[in-house]
């Protein structure tokens, strides 16, 4: 569990050994050129605090707030320095501090973390009245508001970035077990999520007919706790540990041949159940455990062998680029599945995406909170895609869809934003022939 820089492991912190090589990977740094922007400057401001040599200041603070938590740096590093752990442990130190306390920001964080993302169903209700909201023409009239600058331009753009919610959550489409037509293989848990479930419904439905027809017996528990990624992600370790506690016990590990997570971000949280419960005597087994089962869908799909769909006679085509979501790709190290996954699909012409790990800049609230340099590469991230040639944008994560999606319709783009998991449920659903065993 994230608990304070001068209490963690010095190994830890002495890894880094300040050879360079993640600084032409980290978005902030190439930004900036500023060496505190970087990763190992970063590193070297959290040793000063671990060390005594200075407090947690508004700069530091600043500091940790610029950096997107990506994780490409992990990726980059020869040491295998565990940034994500020092990251959140110095965010972890900065909430401590109060160093950014204000009433406004102690209100939302208390509504936000504390409250909806702590209570499943009230987090659904309060999803519900949004989308209420969204289509009661109320929306309609407050952009109206917006454009007579009535109301403050911040307003403008949270509500721009807020995702559309959709009619029936994941509890009104997907059945608490349900199982496939044929021998079973396997027996798995779905994670619906929270973002996920409020504005990506579908796609769960979608995940679970991609497992069933790949011979798993898939549950769906109704009402599912946050994973606490958001948590543990702004400096909240205690409320993620006891959202992992839930997790574990509303889906106990023994009992599945694999936990399936079909968001990027979630899934990176997800998989570190072990070292934030490592201290806890009841639970640290547990989450090994847990994280032994943990997959990602596209991981999972390669590694049992996912049926190719029947192709049509004449199957659509389309040009499919793929966006890999920063901690798919570099925290939970899931790369090519998605490719692979993609590559299945009759009709699908993949091309590569340039820079295709790079952050979209949407990191968790990081449009937000750092909405110029979020933007900015977003800006990026299009003028990639629209080179590309794609007609359509495959990505696997909630928070890079929304971002990239809003990005696209700001600019009038045509190109479809699609996770990989629908291509594939829709590829199944169009079989002509009778669905088979792998």
């Amino acid at each position: 569990m994230a608990g304070s820089l001068k209490q963690l492991d010095y190994s830890i912190l002495q890894q880094c050994m300040h050879c360079g090589m993640c600084l032409p990977t980290c978005p902030t740094f190439d930004a900036t050129k500023r060496e505190r922007s970087s990763p190992r400057g970063r590193i070297a401001l959290m040793r000063a605090v671990a060390d005594g040599e200075m407090e947690i200041t508004r700069g530091f603070a600043d500091e940790m707030s610029y950096c997107l938590g990506c994780l490409a740096c992990q990726t980059a590093c020869p040491a295998g320095v565990d940034y994500a752990q020092l990251f959140e442990t110095a965010r972890a130190d900065i909430e401590r501090s109060g160093i950014n306390n204000s009433p406004l920001r102690g209100f939302w964080r208390f509504i936000t973390l504390r409250v909806l993302f702590m209570r499943p169903r009230l987090l659904r209700m309060a999803g519900r009245l949004v989308w209420l909201y969204q289509g009661s023409g109320l929306e309609s009239f407050t952009k109206r508001l917006h454009q007579m600058r009535i109301l403050p331009a911040e307003l403008g753009r949270l509500e721009a970035l807020s995702p559309r919610i959709s009619d029936r959550f994941s509890n009104e489409m997907i059945d608490p077990v349900e199982r496939p037509g044929h021998d079973i293989r396997f027996k798995v848990a779905l994670l619906t999520g929270c973002v996920q479930d409020l504005a990506f419904s579908e796609i769960n439905r979608d995940t679970a007919d991609v497992l069933l027809a790949n011979g798993c017996e898939v549950h769906t528990p109704a009402v599912q706790s946050c994973c606490g990624s958001l948590h543990s992600h702004n400096g909240e370790p205690m409320l993620a540990a006891e959202l992992a506690r839930r997790m574990i016990d509303q889906l106990p590990p023994d009992d599945y041949d694999a936990i399936i997570s079909n968001a990027g971000g979630c899934g990176s949280h997800l998989r570190h159940y072990g070292t934030l419960l490592e201290n806890d005597p009841a639970y640290a087994d547990k989450a090994r455990n847990w994280d032994s089962k943990l997959r990602d869908i596209h991981e999972w799909l390669m590694e049992i062998g996912c049926r190719a769909p029947f192709s049509a006679a004449n199957p659509d085509s389309m040009t499919v680029a793929y966006h890999e979501s920063c901690h798919l790709a570099h925290g939970q190290k899931v790369t090519q599945q998605p490719r692979q996954l993609l590559q299945l699909l009759p009709g699908v012409k993949l091309v590569e995406l340039k820079e295709s790990s790079w952050c979209c800049g949407s990191a968790g609230i990081y449009s937000i909170t750092q909405p110029e340099q979020s933007a900015a590469l977003l800006d990026r991230k299009l003028k990639h895609l629209h080179a590309s040639g794609a007609s359509v944008l495959a990505t696997s994560n909630p928070g890079c869809h929304l971002q990239i999606q809003s990005g696209l319709k700001a600019i009038g783009s045509p190109i479809e934003v699609i996770q990989p998991v629908t291509l594939l449920a829709r590829s199944y659903r169009q079989e002509t022939s009778p669905s088979i065993s792998p």
